[in-house]
């Protein structure tokens, strides 16, 4: 399983998601409209011509572990760490978030604005169809809330897409959807994992206490073809 988490966005893209993904056994990405994510066989060596044929101008896309120069054609936008933590708690008693709603595609166009207004990562309109989503909505109908499921590899998933508008913080919202997450994955024999930035301190803290343990920190870029 460690070496699975040790390549998970290859991991993913060339197996369970390799449905969702498009590229060449030396490079893949999520297909256009789900998350914006590369992997690499050997993400220390990526092969960026490999790949450069299923990517158009303006695209942004994540990667991780690669630590070189931008290759010829790219250009690094961005460039941090994040700690990659899995799950090593207890189980959740109980579900407590039964109230939860299920996403769906009807839901996608307010899934994508919630992440665009809280930034909780790579998310694209067609993310919340790579796995179970649950959300929870005001008396207006509108997204406050939701959390849900991005990367897999044998016996391991991603809990992804955590975020709360800012004037619904504080109900621990985000937090009952993910145990809600975390209890349906380890019923199915998954072990939960999750990403999150070196600078949130707040949600790393808030992880660890809820079971999850750190397992890497990893650096991530954000790539353009240029």
């Amino acid at each position: 399983m460690h070496d699975l988490l040790d390549n998970i966005f290859w991991q993913s893209l060339s197996g369970p998601h390799a449905r969702y993904a498009t590229g060449t056994s030396n490079a893949r990405r999520y297909a256009p409209g789900f998350s914006p994510i590369v992997g690499f066989p050997d993400p220390q060596q990526p092969d960026f011509a490999a790949l450069r044929p299923f990517c158009e101008p303006g695209e942004h896309f994540y990667c991780d572990a690669w630590t070189g120069p931008a290759p010829d054609g790219w250009r690094i936008e961005a460039e941090s760490t994040m700690l990659r933590m899995v799950w090593d708690g207890v189980a959740p008693v109980r579900d407590r978030a039964p109230d939860a709603v299920p996403l769906g595609p009807r839901h996608a166009v307010q899934a994508l604005e919630l992440a665009r207004l809280t930034r909780p990562g790579p998310f694209g309109p067609r993310t919340i169809e790579l796995g179970d989503y649950f959300g929870y909505f005001d008396d207006a109908g509108k997204l406050v809330a939701m959390a849900g499921e991005r990367m897999a590899a044998a016996g391991l998933r991603e809990i992804s897409g955590v975020c709360t508008r800012p004037d619904q913080r504080g109900r621990r919202l985000a937090g009952r959807l993910m145990e809600k997450l975390v209890l349906r994955q380890l019923a199915r024999g998954e072990t939960p994992f999750l990403h999150v930035m070196r600078a949130n301190t707040v949600a790393h803290d808030l992880y660890l206490r809820m079971g999850f343990r750190d397992y890497c920190e990893t650096v991530v870029r954000i790539v353009t073809p240029a």
